[in-house]
């Protein structure tokens, strides 16, 4: 169950990583580039509010979860790892 659970996380991550690079036009940086545990804003990856905002519309359109609450928002946009996870926990079935 775990390694089921692990290798899920693992292909949530590289696709977040894939679509960030994508859609966040972050030139100068492949997916494999960021790191899982990696601060995605501020000093960190260097993201900024639009691109959080950029962020809750690809958790939309490509997993269907919403994030209502921005507090809530900033631990689950913390890092990939965090991302992956809350997609991980919440993601509807398919």
């Amino acid at each position: 169950m775990e390694e089921s659970k692990e290798k899920n996380l693992a292909e949530i991550r590289k696709l977040l990583k894939e679509l960030l690079v994508e859609n966040l036009s972050l030139e100068d940086i492949r997916p494999e580039d960021i790191k899982n545990d990696e601060i995605l804003f501020g000093d960190g990856l260097g993201l900024d509010s639009l691109d959080a905002v950029e962020i809750v519309v690809l958790l939309q359109r490509n997993f269907g979860l919403e994030v209502k609450d921005m507090k809530q928002g900033r631990e689950i946009f913390y890092s990939i790892d965090t991302l992956a996870r809350y997609i991980y926990e919440n993601k509807k079935a398919t």
